[in-house]
């Protein structure tokens, strides 16, 4: 029997939807079609170019780091409430510099200020950043600074330029350093909450704050002259480039209002009276400027220019050093909190750190390593997995160098002990020798705000000792105390053998107290004063080998997804390029001051909760400045 025939409207539909799969069977092969075009037309033309004639623009975005934060998903969820974190790479901005200076394609520095964090970026890399600028300037090219407003730390950079530009509505506003941090105490015992600390050391104080409704007096006088140290730098620096005296600064700083009222408001005459700057000045002016120095380009009707990215792009060459060959120094970055086992870029992960250590000691062209550290500490345990894959690079004949960077204090200590020499800046924030541990307890605040009640039996007098819904019990707090003390001792002894001192001595300048690096020198903490070229070519030297020997920076290797994501944004990169079409970078939505606080004070809490010891002890210190 024939199958029973379809009605029209069945017919129609089915008609329908055979085109419509068939037009998405098309477009999808169109699109597909159109990309793998773009990619070779992309291949062809190559990556970006580099004018004749042109200027090398720094346009350095939110905080310079010493390593790239991975964009895990925690980062994305914290940037929501306290606003995303923009980072720019240090060694790119120094490297794009370096080669700039002998490249005669480049014929001026352009220094775009607007978009750099105007605080809480450290001393050192300042420094270093103002160090290559310093160098460029050698080769007889003009650095020229623009901002529509400066803050202190872009400020420190725009003094190197031979001409510092300001916005006649702009702003030349600084106010010093400072740590200010939010104490708990009174909100915790308002909740009932009853925390449980340990620790070692009158100047230990990144506990404070759950203790606490101030700044104890040893914190004070420990924090006041380590800030003053760097203050005092900024200030000399800062005045020598501008031809002026530091006190000429603090009364600019201690005269503000007074010279406001004297301006009518006019806050860039006011910069421009004390001699913080050259010039005030439109962006159009500073563009014709621009042309001056480095020529036209017509079709953008602006200045000749390439971006710090493409001209590292179009420079190629091995900037690691993974594919040199010959005997080579390794780098490693420690930068970031330390925790136990593996975490991304951005944090010191006890095994994915050691693991990097032990790549470049089971290299048997690496001669020597230096470890960059950037580190408040975190994990004692952690610490010790790190420091002893030092040791095993030491026995192995290998010259281990530390360089320490803004901060390498508590575990960032603790992990540099184990080296033949330790490079810091004058103004790199060390010590903090000193460890704690930290137990909460919520029975109270369970029993008074929700009526919940816990309650079971145990086969030891420690069984359920550990759960914060229960009861802390005194004699498990002398267990922890007596951990801490050993911990403390072993940190003592760990200083001691590697400084050549004896316990008590170190003891003395430790009990968790924050040192500037110049004062670290002094008290034998450190061996030099420098920076990471420093430390490089010291460890160069100690392993024999020539000045110009292969530096090899040992990085995480990134997995296929990552490297097929970065392929991909590359090549819709040059693929724009190609078809003529810009591609701007959305800007961040603006968050709220007070949301952003709210924010930070979360993510601190947040850091608490991925401490992840297996023993609970820490060697922390929170050293945000600014």
């Amino acid at each position: 029997m024939d199958p029973k025939p379809r009605s029209l409207p069945r017919r129609f539909l089915g008609g329908f939807w055979q085109g419509l799969d068939a037009s998405r069977r098309v477009a999808l092969n169109l699109l597909f079609l159109a990309l793998v075009v773009g990619l070779l037309a992309a291949m062809v033309a190559g990556g970006p170019k580099v004018p004749s004639s042109g200027a090398l623009v720094l346009d350095p975005k939110g905080d310079l780091v010493e390593q790239l934060s991975a964009r895990s998903g925690q980062a994305i969820l914290e940037s929501v409430v306290s606003g995303p974190k923009e980072e720019t790479l240090l060694k790119d901005l120094v490297d794009a510099l370096a080669a700039a200076k002998d490249d005669a394609r480049i014929t001026c520095v352009y220094l775009d200020l607007n978009h750099m964090s105007g605080g809480g970026l450290g001393m050192t890399k300042l420094e270093d950043l103002r160090a290559a600028l310093l160098d460029f300037k050698k080769s007889g090219k003009k650095v020229i600074a623009y901002a529509d407003s400066y803050q202190q730390a872009p400020y420190y950079l725009a003094v190197t330029a031979d001409e510092v530009w300001l916005s006649p509505q702009g702003l030349a506003f600084f106010d010093g350093l400072g740590r200010w941090r939010n104490y708990y105490k009174d909100g915790l015992d308002r909740l009932d909450i009853d925390i449980h600390v340990f620790r070692v050391g009158e100047y230990k104080s990144a506990v404070e704050p759950y203790l606490r409704n101030d700044m104890s007096p040893e914190a004070k006088e420990a924090d006041a002259k380590w800030l003053n140290d760097l203050w005092s730098a900024w200030l000399r620096d800062v005045a020598a480039a501008r031809k002026l005296k530091p006190e000429d600064i603090k009364g600019y700083i201690e005269h503000m209002g007074e010279r406001m009222d004297a301006l009518k408001g006019d806050t860039a005459k006011m910069a421009l009276e004390a001699k913080l700057v050259d010039k005030l000045a439109y962006r159009d002016e500073l563009r014709a400027r621009m042309i001056a120095l480095a020529g036209e380009d017509k079709k953008e009707k602006s200045f000749n220019q390439v971006s710090v990215r493409d001209y590292l792009e179009a420079k190629g060459g091995d900037r690691t050093g993974s594919r040199g060959s010959g005997d080579a120094v390794a780098v490693i970055v420690a930068k970031g909190e330390i925790l136990d086992g593996k975490h991304p870029a951005g944090v010191i992960g006890g095994d994915s750190t050691a693991k990097l250590i032990r790549k470049a000691r089971q290299d048997d062209k690496v001669k020597a390593i230096v470890l960059r550290v950037d580190s408040p500490g975190g994990s004692a345990f952690a610490s010790e997995v790190i420091r002893r894959e030092l040791v095993l690079a030491r026995q192995a004949g290998k010259k281990v160098v530390v360089s320490m960077g803004t901060l390498a204090a508590s575990g960032g200590y603790w992990i540099s002990t184990a080296s033949d020499e330790i490079w810091a800046s004058p103004e790199t924030i060390t010590g903090s020798i000193g460890i704690f541990g930290m137990f909460p307890s919520l029975d109270r605040t369970l029993s008074r705000f929700l009526g919940v009640h816990v309650d079971g039996v145990g086969t030891t007098p420690l069984s359920g000792a550990l759960r914060p819904d229960r009861p802390f019990k005194p004699e498990v707090g002398k267990i922890i105390q007596s951990a801490i003390d050993h911990g403390y001792e072993e940190f003592l002894s760990r200083v001691a053998e590697a400084r050549k001192m004896s316990r008590d001595d170190v003891d003395k300048i430790a009990r968790g107290r924050v040192w500037s690096g110049a004062d670290a020198l002094q008290r034998k903490l450190v061996d030099k004063l420098g920076g990471l070229t420093d430390a490089i070519a010291s460890a160069r030297q100690m392993a024999q080998l020539p000045k110009d020997s292969r530096v090899w920076w040992v990085e995480e290797e990134k997995t296929f997804p990552e490297r097929f994501f970065a392929g991909l944004m590359k090549g819709q990169a040059r693929i724009a390029r190609v078809c003529g079409i810009e591609i701007n970078e959305p800007e961040p939505p603006p968050v709220p001051a007070a949301v952003r606080m709210l924010g930070e004070e979360l993510r601190g809490f947040g850091l608490l909760m991925k401490f992840n010891d297996p023993n609970g002890v820490y060697a922390y210190f929170p050293g945000e400045v600014w």
